[in-house]
């Protein structure tokens, strides 16, 4: 799955994403209330938003509320210190889908966004198209217009984690958290590695350009496919 963690107390917002990222899924993480309603809006699609209820900025409700408003359907999960019915109810009715109590287990938050994303049906992966250029991370197959193109299980990796944000500049490190198993014990130049051969095999043979170079972040699609 691909989650939002939307969490200000920033060792909880990191232990989640460790965590998560080690379930395999792919992790985005904002610590304030502002950001995470933008990367809510504009980052996505997500499987599953994970959002604290008191942010800085908008708090959890104002977040929620304003995704449901805007008529987005993704299933919300929301965090809170605070132990009462009222706040359980103010947070259903902002439009949240379940509702979690600090501390909590790791192992439940799990089985509930997996709940969550089997509801929504949104455990499939999704086919990932820009322009012609078409990746189906479920069963690892890439085409560019007709043509098939073979890559490797880390190419494909690279790849979900660009087109997934067409448009948008994506870190290195975003990409090694994404999928590499222990990112921290890698050198983010690897990226540059994978980005190179995807080039040469997605981009070259057919007179494209469609990874471009955000220099000091790291790699943009062409929104258009290149």
């Amino acid at each position: 799955m691909r989650i939002l963690v939307v969490e200000d107390e920033e060792n909880l917002a990191e232990s989640l994403r460790q965590g998560l990222s080690a379930d395999g899924h792919r992790v985005e993480v904002a610590h304030d209330g502002h950001l995470g309603l933008d990367l809510a809006r504009t980052g996505g699609p997500y499987d599953v938003v994970v959002l604290d209820l008191m942010l800085p900025g908008l708090d959890g409700h104002e977040i929620c509320a304003r995704m449901r408003a805007h008529g987005d359907p993704t299933p919300v999960l929301m965090l809170t210190a605070r132990d009462g019915e009222r706040d359980e109810a103010d947070g259903l009715d902002a439009g949240a889908d379940d509702y979690l109590t600090k501390p909590f287990s790791f192992v439940v938050l799990g089985a509930r966004l997996r709940a969550l994303a089997r509801r929504a049906g949104a455990a499939e992966p999704t086919v990932l198209r820009v322009g012609d250029l078409v990746l189906d991370p479920q069963d690892r197959r890439c085409r560019r217009g007709t043509r098939d193109i073979e890559l490797t299980a880390r190419e494909l990796g690279v790849l979900a984690c660009l087109m997934e944000r067409p448009g948008r500049a994506v870190p290195k490190q975003d990409i090694l958290d994404e999928v590499w198993d222990a990112p921290h014990a890698i050198d983010p130049n690897i990226v540059e590695v994978y980005v190179s051969s995807l080039r040469k095999k997605v981009d070259a043979p057919f007179g494209r350009r469609s990874i471009l170079t955000v220099h000091g972040t790291g790699y943009r699609m062409a929104p258009d496919g290149g």
